[in-house]
């Protein structure tokens, strides 16, 4: 758990704020200025209850029911109302970083005061994610437009002390025993209080900067299997030259080639592809495939498109999203910030640079394991192919998954669904977006684990025999520093080459390996000695 508290109103939230209490449980503190922010517009709010004007969310029904007028003795139950018939989700639960995410996005928006809820409610809120109460919240209900209503339905009703939550230690418990056991109050909401906790595009959001963290990590991890493949492939690293990319210089795809560059500088095949008296690389086939030759342009590709969608994170984190909403000048007004358009584009073009990078991967995977293409090595890099299989059906695994990122990668937010009586006759669909994309993220991760596990596997049979973890005997490898580092670090969880074993719970130790960063870390690590 994170000591360091993230302070929510004093400015825009970071994406490193984001991550570290959706994932981190780091703690929070509600700025001063904040509070009286919040104090200041409430004034508004009262000021508005009984001056016999509708103000919608105030003394009006909602969408299609705002032309209600509701007097000054329902309008509680207006808000509880509200809440209740909009915390309508179903299926299975969305994951918990998601729900933090969605609950520090939301109290971001109160802290600017923008919404006119009372200081006690942001508190509250606060609390709840300092307690690591997570609301229940299914994967359907929200059309990303207005906002995420049904999961942020949900959280506001687990402040009301209603509905399903789960305590820090994951137990499933009704709202009221776990606000009860955490020394909660449960927030009795009053006018305009409802609707300013359910009108934002919070959980999409969420979504989008959980998966910019993890899709950082994962295209340097796709920069070294390529490395790695281009290696054990006894490929070139001739077009990896900083004077090749400066001649299409945009900036992923200089830094792809800049960083598989260093991943291979220093490595014995690839110094064994030359003649000692020209310097020259001997190709009969005079030039590597695409999926080798073209990686630092896919992955560039890659990198300028999670720049972009970084863009629009960042000018969502600095907004106060709420309809009405109160302007600093005072006026309460309607407005349609609340439609996800912006983050439901970049969460499915991020889905579109996942697939297409996967599938660049598991191309490379299945040169390895096709004798007439992988230079030398057994076929399925099998101990004694045709008794053994070697790696044949890891690649079925990688191609299911890269067929399923490719229907991922249709978008959703070219698709509307009118809802409320068609008052709401266009939404993003940005939450499904974001359900999406993270299902995507989780198998661009799989087969990234399973190329490497591929690709070392493949070094390993280049160099004679396996790389055996402490105690037994060694063969040397003759791979870059960085990359001896990859495989030394694989080899202390996954055994080297061999005859056939059980090999689903070698990729599920790779993929765990690409997940929390141990491989990237150990190349990564590595560098500056093969610099010297």
């Amino acid at each position: 758990m994170y000591q360091q508290s993230v302070i929510v109103g004093t400015g825009p939230l970071s994406p490193a704020d984001v991550v570290a209490v959706a994932r981190h449980d780091a703690p929070i503190e509600l700025a001063s200025e904040a509070v009286e922010a919040m104090a200041a517009t409430r004034a508004v709010i009262d000021a508005l209850v009984d001056d016999g004007t509708p103000h919608y969310g105030v003394s009006t029904g909602f969408g299609a029911l705002a032309t209600k007028s509701i007097p000054l003795h329902q309008r509680g139950q207006l808000q509880r109302s509200l809440i209740r018939s909009h915390a309508a989700s179903s299926g299975a639960a969305v994951d918990r970083e998601v729900v933090r995410a969605l609950m520090l996005g939301r109290l971001s928006t109160l802290a600017t005061g923008r919404t006119g809820v009372r200081p006690l409610v942001a508190q509250t809120y606060a609390e709840l994610l300092n307690a690591g109460i997570t609301p229940v919240i299914g994967e359907y209900g929200s059309l990303g437009c207005s906002g995420d209503l049904a999961p942020l339905s949900h959280v506001a009703l687990a402040l009301m002390g209603e509905g399903s939550v789960r305590d820090s230690s994951g137990e499933l418990l009704d709202a009221a025993a776990a606000l009860a056991a955490a020394g909660i109050a449960p927030v009795e909401l009053l006018e305009k209080e409802g609707l300013a906790l359910i009108n934002g595009t919070d959980g999409m959001l969420g979504m989008l900067v959980l998966a910019s963290a993890d899709l950082h990590r994962l295209l340097d991890t796709a920069d070294l299997a390529a490395a790695m493949s281009i290696e054990g492939l006894l490929g070139t690293d001739a077009v990896l030259a900083a004077d090749l990319h400066a001649l299409r210089p945009h900036p992923g795809q200089v830094a792809s080639a800049a960083g598989m560059r260093a991943l291979l500088e220093g490595s014995p095949l690839i110094a064994e592809q030359l003649t000692s008296e020209t310097g020259r690389h001997r190709f009969t086939r005079v030039q590597d495939a695409y999926s080798l030759r073209c990686a630092p342009q896919v992955h560039g590709a890659a990198r300028a498109t999670l720049a972009h969608a970084e863009s629009v994170a960042a000018i969502e984190l600095s907004s106060a999203i709420d309809n009405p909403v109160l302007t600093p000048d005072g006026r309460i007004e309607s407005n349609g910030n609340f439609h996800g358009a912006p983050v439901g584009y970049v969460l499915d073009f991020l889905a579109i640079a996942v697939a297409d990078v996967a599938s660049m991967s598991e191309r490379r995977t299945d040169r390895f394991l096709d004798k007439a293409r992988s230079h030398g090595l057994n076929a399925f890099l099998a101990d004694d192919p045709g008794v053994d299989s070697g790696h044949m059906i890891a690649q079925y695994t990688q191609a299911g998954i890269v067929s399923e990122l490719k229907r991922l990668a249709n978008p959703a937010s070219v698709d509307s669904i009118p809802s409320s009586a068609m008052q709401e006759d266009h939404v993003s669909m940005g939450w499904a977006a974001g359900l999406k994309l993270r299902r995507a993220v989780d198998g661009l991760t799989r087969v990234l684990a399973i190329e490497i596990l591929t690709s070392a596997r493949a070094l390993d049979l280049r160099d004679g025999g396996s790389v055996r973890t402490e105690g037994t005997a060694r063969v040397k490898m003759r791979s870059s520093v960085p990359i001896v580092a990859v495989r030394k670090r694989l080899r202390e969880e996954v055994e080297g080459p061999g005859t056939d074993r059980y090999l689903a719970p070698e990729i599920e130790a790779a993929r765990l390996l690409v997940d929390d960063g141990s491989l990237l870390a150990a190349a990564l690590e590595a560098l500056p000695a093969a610099r010297g």
